[in-house]
């Protein structure tokens, strides 16, 4: 598939999706992306910034979103023009792909919306590459419907992300075989190592995590095969407006970045 300047196929180098979870004002993020522009730039990363403009889907009615809609693209499209690296972005209504056209590269299809039909098929009309989250609830091999749905619309430009399954309550649990079933269906195939370290509702009025156990999670997707990592980073996390407890340090992740670089060179190898 094609991201703006990438080409993201299976086989090739670990493809980053990185940022923090939401916009929180108008200078951080230039910063964040800059520093991972550099960072993946180094270790030869192909890398796609992540944030997003609404978190629409926040456990508490009072809980900060971020700046909206069109404040949030004119953002993220000021960070692909002076950063020079593609974005990537969530849309949760099918009005919004349109409004997404020409501010970024990549639109992503938010978990608890990976079945709804006519989001997925304005996000392929867009002409923009499609990223789908598949849903906590969802089976590994239910989610190629997802994928026709947007293909349906003549859009190629299609991968998955897997960021495990619901387990109980207040927490996740990733069953790797996920990777190889869904590459099945000739798509590249991501792993979120943040979010699949959430706790639901666990802080009782915002979600919980366990930051810790992200590059534990993230070793063992390459490890499966995965093609690309999505991880949510912020320079202090627990000061993060959203997501928090689950974000990787922006300090820490260059060296997370270079062990999965090994590893996925020693599957390889194998």
């Amino acid at each position: 598939m094609r991201i703006g300047p990438l080409d993201f196929v299976r086989g090739g180098p670990l493809l980053v999706m990185a940022g923090p979870c939401v916009l929180e004002d108008d200078r951080s993020p230039f910063d964040v992306a800059r520093t991972l522009k550099e960072m993946t730039g180094e270790l030869g990363l192909p890398f796609v910034f992540k944030a997003s403009y609404d978190k629409a889907n926040r456990t508490s009615v009072d809980a900060f979103r971020g700046p909206g809609v069109r404040e949030g693209l004119d953002l993220l499209g000021a960070i692909r023009d002076e950063v020079g690296v593609p974005v990537m972005t969530d849309v949760h209504e099918p009005a919004h792909c349109e409004l997404a056209v020409g501010k970024v590269d990549l639109l992503q299809i938010p978990a608890f919306l990976c079945r709804q039909t006519d989001l997925l098929v304005a996000a392929g009309r867009s002409g923009l590459a499609v990223n789908v989250k598949k849903g906590q609830f969802l089976a590994p091999w239910d989610i190629e419907h997802c994928i026709t749905k947007v293909k349906s619309t003549g859009n190629e430009d299609v991968c998955v992300t897997d960021r495990g399954v619901s387990f109980g309550y207040n927490t996740l649990v990733s069953d790797m075989r996920a990777i190889p079933q869904m590459q099945s269906f000739g798509v590249p195939v991501v792993f979120d190592a943040t979010h699949s370290v959430q706790q639901p509702g666990g802080a009782g009025r915002s979600t919980s995590g366990d930051r810790t156990m992200a590059p534990v999670l993230a070793r063992a997707a390459v490890a499966a095969g995965a093609d690309g990592l999505f991880a949510e980073t912020h320079p202090r996390p627990d000061e993060a407006k959203s997501d928090g407890p689950n974000m990787i340090p922006l300090g820490e992740l260059a060296k997370l970045l270079a062990t999965l670089k090994r590893v996925q060179a020693a599957v390889r190898e194998d």
